[in-house]
């Protein structure tokens, strides 16, 4: 009888040891696999966007002084372009910047480095300054090279010729792109058929390099997004794309600014199918946090929408914050809305 009650007693302690283990390791599991799952959305978040810093939002430090006249601006450039470098930052130092902000991709302009273009030195010594700081440079934005778009075949041929070397300098650094202007004269018509035709070549050499060439909407026709798309669908070669900015969707200037803008979601859903990158331009925020003239999270949801992975490039140009406080923001921004994607 004692034995038989022991031997009861033992089997109860046994079978409560196994409920109490049964009932802490069950809820324990689900919540790691919780987290588990929740990490690997991150993780996935993370994999599908990424932030990039393109340098034209340290523009003003760099210049010294805000640029007033273009047109000099342009004369400067091509005459004497170190003499425009008037600020405390120096270009060659832009890759440790950058991780200063915890960014580790950049978008180099190439009117910072108008004199160097045929410098190796200076670029052997600057892709050592994004290894050392453990940053990779995903495209150089360039202008003043020339028009793609000219009436002239002669001197769109000189423009895509001249941003050959620019394109070399990318490969060089092992960017994927270079961005360039769809610029030129006449009617929209005409203007595509020429852009068609510049593009098409200089995507030609840079296929050679394995150098993507990138159109941003950067005023006037190439703002329109029906017009930049169709000129993308005819050039039709896999390395040939489009930049899209959130903010350049301005068809006509006048005196007081812009005086006739496309709309700028419309704009994102025709480039996006075509792009290659994306830039964030932000100008002033509102007490929240948001681009006041800009819904980013619209725009992102479009950009996702579109099947887009990639980066995702800061260019701050506004004037209330200074540019250090414009590059937080903006990337602030870009981390809150990603995580409501």
């Amino acid at each position: 009888m004692t034995n038989r009650f022991q031997l009861s007693k033992i089997i109860m302690m046994v079978l409560a040891t196994v409920l109490f283990i049964s009932c802490n390791t069950g809820p324990k599991s689900s919540e790691q696999d919780q987290a588990k799952d929740s990490s690997e959305m991150t993780a996935e978040k993370e994999a599908d966007f990424k932030i990039s810093l393109a340098q034209w939002s340290l523009h003003n430090s760099y210049f010294g002084e805000p640029i007033t006249d273009w047109g000099e601006f342009a004369r400067m450039i091509k005459e004497s372009p170190d003499s425009i470098l008037k600020g405390d930052i120096d270009p060659m130092n832009f890759p440790e910047l950058a991780a200063s902000y915890d960014i580790y991709s950049i978008e180099l302009v190439n009117t910072f480095y108008f004199s160097k273009v045929d410098d190796m030195e200076y670029w052997t010594a600057f892709k050592k300054k994004c290894d050392d700081a453990g940053v990779s440079v995903g495209l150089i934005m360039c202008d003043l090279v020339g028009n793609l778009g000219d009436s002239d075949p002669d001197e769109r041929m000189k423009a895509v010729e001249g941003h050959y070397k620019w394109v070399d300098i990318a490969s060089f650094l092992g960017a994927a792109s270079i961005r360039v202007n769809a610029g030129g004269q006449g009617t929209a018509e005409e203007l595509a058929e020429n852009a068609v035709d510049g593009l098409s070549k200089l995507g030609a050499y840079g296929a050679t390099k394995g150098v993507n060439i990138i159109v941003e909407n950067h005023g006037g026709y190439s703002s329109d997004g029906a017009w930049l798309s169709g000129v993308m669908k005819s050039v039709g070669m896999e390395n040939v794309g489009t930049l899209p900015d959130f903010g350049n969707f301005c068809v006509k200037y006048g005196t007081d600014g812009c005086e006739e803008e496309y709309d700028k979601y419309k704009g994102m859903a025709e480039l996006m199918p075509y792009a290659k990158g994306v830039s964030a331009k932000a100008n002033q925020f509102d007490e929240n946090g948001n681009e006041t003239k800009s819904d980013y999270l619209k725009i992102m949801k479009i950009v996702k929408d579109s099947g887009f992975k990639g980066y995702v490039g800061i260019e701050y140009e506004g004037k209330e914050l200074s540019e250090d406080e414009g590059i937080k923001a903006t990337k602030a921004l870009l981390e809150r809305v990603f995580d409501q994607l």
